[in-house]
């Protein structure tokens, strides 16, 4: 039954992609429908056999072996501060991501990413017919921030249409950034995190070129490799990467102390003014899309909490608020959730990219600005398939 009402959901979700698009007629059905068919195959090789599995493992088991090189680094600095047995989640969860950038920066610097993201975005465009800038974005969304994603294509934001800066927008939104990732795998079942990543880049693609369809014209922009290369040499990548992660860091730990207090703050006025807490509110008017997204009843409160929590803060908090019941959820609730949380769909994110663009292009800027909610809708939108089509095969 469960399956029954997820696929339910999943058409539910197409037919209002369909109704919020802007130009109904230039929908590339076909791209839609290769992406799907991409998703579905890819999640039922991963999730549902052997060798799928062993694949994630083995994906999850570098990324360990890459935290526990990060380990060193952080162990030198601050080893002296934590208690014996303790476990910091600033020192074990976020000071990591310093090594992560600094890795992402140097392969980056030696072209292997952007190349790699390029060739990628590439294949993409050949076989949907989406133009090469969206699909370039998208797959470079999934290694990089917000921000990054976004001047990585400066050469070619200045002659993007509205709805082609819509669908760039939203793939940022609605990606994660592979400096975190590490981070997340050790708050959230690795393969569930590995899964979502790869997944949100076709479903910001399904999602943002049904509402505002683009088209591959002859005139295409070629994706320049440059304007990702920002450093003179490696010494230079190292630095520059380590500095970006710990900006990345700092930024994090200091909107995890506002939101969570602010949280808290909200919870205890609602609580004292109509005897409920506003994650329990929220977790009410999230609900019936839980259910929709194949979450079981009676777990759907609690998981519609989770998901507004991740909308109104940023999904730090929301993973944070997770944790203490993930031993206590079902698998399905478990996998669905997980995915759901992987990516940067919240209200913060809007300002992130309407910034990033003003740094590039001050009137592409006010456009942002212009569907910035409507951009937060579609990206979690897309959240919404990438764990529905997850929660398919638990």
């Amino acid at each position: 039954m469960s399956i029954l009402i997820a696929l339910i959901g999943i058409i539910l979700l197409l037919g209002t992609a369909y109704l919020m698009s802007n130009d109904k007629k230039k929908i590339n059905f076909k791209a839609v429908g290769i992406m799907l068919a991409f998703q579905a195959v890819l999640t039922a090789l991963l999730l549902g056999t052997s060798g799928g599995l062993k694949v994630i493992d083995t994906i999850a088991s570098a990324f360990n072996k890459l935290l526990s090189y990060a380990s060193e680094g952080v162990n030198f600095v601050v080893g002296g501060w934590i208690p014996e047995g303790g476990s910091p989640f600033f020192v074990n969860v976020l000071l990591p991501i310093i090594f992560t950038s600094a890795l992402l920066s140097v392969l980056t610097h030696l072209k292997v990413l952007p190349y790699l993201i390029k060739y990628i975005g590439g294949f993409i465009s050949k076989i949907t017919g989406l133009p090469q800038v969206e699909s370039f974005n998208a797959v470079n969304s999934m290694f990089f921030g917000q921000s990054e994603a976004i001047l990585a294509i400066k050469s070619a934001i200045n002659n993007l249409d509205k709805n082609r800066l819509f669908v760039v927008s939203t793939s940022a939104m609605a990606s994660v950034s592979a400096a975190i990732i590490a981070s997340y795998m050790t708050m959230l079942p690795a393969k569930y995190v590995l899964i979502a990543a790869v997944l949100n880049v076709f479903s910001a693609l399904i999602m943002s070129s049904i509402i505002t369809p683009v088209k591959a014209t002859k005139e295409d922009s070629e994706i320049v490799i440059d304007d990702m290369i920002h450093t003179k040499n490696v010494f230079d990548a190292i630095g520059t990467g380590a500095l970006d992660g710990g900006k990345v860091v700092l930024v994090v730990s200091a909107m995890l102390m506002g939101y969570l207090g602010l949280l808290g703050l909200l919870n205890g006025i609602f609580d004292s003014l109509v005897g409920m807490e506003l994650t329990t509110i929220v977790g009410y008017i999230f609900s019936p899309i839980a259910f929709l997204m194949g979450i079981p009843a009676d777990e759907i409160l609690r998981a519609g909490s989770i998901m507004g929590t991740k909308l109104i803060s940023n999904e730090f908090v929301a993973i944070l608020d997770f944790q203490p019941y993930i031993g206590e959820v079902s698998e399905k609730t478990l996998s669905i959730l997980s995915t759901f949380l992987m990516s940067f769909a919240n209200f913060s994110s809007i300002g992130i990219i309407a910034g990033a663009v003003q740094a590039i292009n001050g009137f592409k800027a006010k456009e942002v600005s212009s569907f910035g909610l409507k951009m937060l809708l579609v990206a979690t939108m897309a959240s919404i398939l990438s764990a529905t089509l997850v929660g398919l095969f638990n």
